[in-house]
């Protein structure tokens, strides 16, 4: 039979036992893969231990390259700059910083417009709508005579709300029901407001922090242009906390 065949024959499909009921006390079950994963861990562990301790065995003490005279060890570990040479220009990096900050920008920007909306919709949360319900009358004199509590036979209290407005015989029924739902209908009105009062707080300052972000690139962005410029010291801006620089006049062409 050739491979194709054998391969197209349904096997029987062998499957993992798991762990027995009296031993679940010691944990899932280690299946083989789980094995293997921990296997390969222990012998890449126990690799580079040999490596290391074999280079340590056949270091030569009196080595040395001029790059060690800018590093060092501090408590046997090595310490130094590891990062290598900018392979970018000053145009380059000066036009990533304008794309960076332009990016933070807008993202600021839309923060802001989402504040701004929820802002709006936040006094509507959990309070009653404005409603208006027309009433026909036959005549003026039907007008100045009319009463909204006997038309609606609701007590004057009662008439502002725009919903669950019981009518006068209703009122002496027991009312727990609709309290109860009046009481849940209360709750969720105020998990509603707490969740989008958290919301535009963080929201809030999301965009401060975009707003500082963009500031700080485009601060960059001018250092990194041409001109001489010198940074003011607290002395004379009164600000120890922001960076103030100070370009030298050149006369435009």
């Amino acid at each position: 039979m050739s491979s194709a065949l054998k391969n197209a024959v349904k096997r029987k499909t062998h499957k993992e036992r798991s762990q027995p009921s009296d031993r679940r006390k010691f944990g899932l079950l280690e299946k083989k893969k789980d094995y293997l994963q921990r296997a390969k861990d222990f012998h890449k562990k126990e690799n580079e231990i040999q490596n290391l301790r074999r280079k340590a065995e056949q270091r030569n003490p009196d080595e040395f390259y001029f790059a060690m005279e800018r590093k060092g060890t501090k408590g046997g570990v090595h310490s130094g700059s590891t990062t290598e040479a900018n392979k970018y220009t000053q145009e380059e990096l000066r036009f990533m910083k304008s794309q960076d900050a332009s990016y933070v920008a807008l993202r600021a920007q839309t923060e802001m417009k989402k504040v701004e909306r929820l802002k709006s919709q936040l006094h509507f949360i959990g309070a009653a709508v404005p409603r208006q319900h027309v009433v026909f009358v036959d005549d003026e004199a039907a007008a100045q005579s009319f009463s909204a509590e006997q038309h609606f036979d609701t007590p004057s209290e009662l008439m502002n709300r725009s919903f669950n407005r019981p009518r006068t015989a209703q009122l002496q029924e027991p009312m727990q029901a609709a309290d109860a739902l009046t009481g849940n209908r209360r709750q969720r009105a105020d998990r509603r407001r707490e969740a989008s009062y958290k919301e535009l707080q963080q929201r809030h300052e999301r965009h401060q922090n975009l707003a500082e972000m963009a500031g700080s690139t485009i601060l960059q962005r001018a250092i990194m242009s041409k001109g001489r410029k010198r940074k003011l010291q607290p002395s004379e801006t009164g600000d120890n906390q922001s960076k103030v620089f100070r370009w030298k006049q050149v006369r435009q062409k």
